[in-house]
């Protein structure tokens, strides 16, 4: 599958813009790990951009990724870009194993929560985040209430990172496509 194949099935099954930008801002970050460990770009590209496809048909655990997956492989997605999606759900018994796997799932939760503090900016611009400002909207459990805090800490740990290096990678990661993304501003 190509990445413009794999725009195509995003579009196919995801109507809401917001969760078309999810997985573009969580390819974007995902990509630059790529790039910074020398990793197949291509690969995992096409992995954090079909990660969540299937939301909006199978929006309740277990059912997303797992319903999923099987679109994924009838459209020729191969099983280990299928499984780092499995992996991305804690519920779905597939553990994260592989970079790619750990990376995403680094990606995910933070990329999502990086969006929502660019919103509440003045400029509603991805360029006014930073590692402090993301760490203290952490603490508030009533903003974005639906990211898991958890995740994002776990993600950064089972990357072997540091979670404030994540949480600025990421960011710097999204301002260098903000345009694209919707956070410019």
């Amino acid at each position: 599958m190509t990445r413009q194949q794999a725009w195509e099935t995003v579009c196919e099954f995801t109507k809401s813009e917001g969760l078309r930008k999810h997985a573009l801002a969580v390819e974007t970050c995902v990509v630059a790990y790529a790039k910074k460990f020398g990793e197949d770009v291509d690969k995992w590209s096409l992995t954090a951009v079909l990660h969540d496809f299937d939301w909006e048909i199978h929006p309740n655990a277990p059912d997303h990724p797992m319903l999923g997956e099987p679109i994924l492989a009838e459209r020729g997605v191969s099983e280990e870009i299928r499984r780092a999606i499995l992996s991305h759900a804690n519920y779905s018994g597939v553990p994260r194993e592989s970079l790619l796997e750990k990376t995403l799932f680094a990606c995910d939760e933070l990329a999502g929560f990086i969006t929502a503090i660019s919103y509440v900016k003045p400029t509603r611009s991805v360029m006014e985040v930073d590692a402090k400002s993301v760490r203290k909207k952490m603490k508030d459990k009533a903003f974005a209430r639906s990211v898991s805090r958890d995740d994002i800490v776990n993600g950064a740990a089972e990357m072997g990172v540091d979670l404030d290096q994540h949480i600025q990678f990421c960011i710097e990661a999204m301002k260098a496509n903000a345009a694209e993304l919707g956070l410019a501003g």
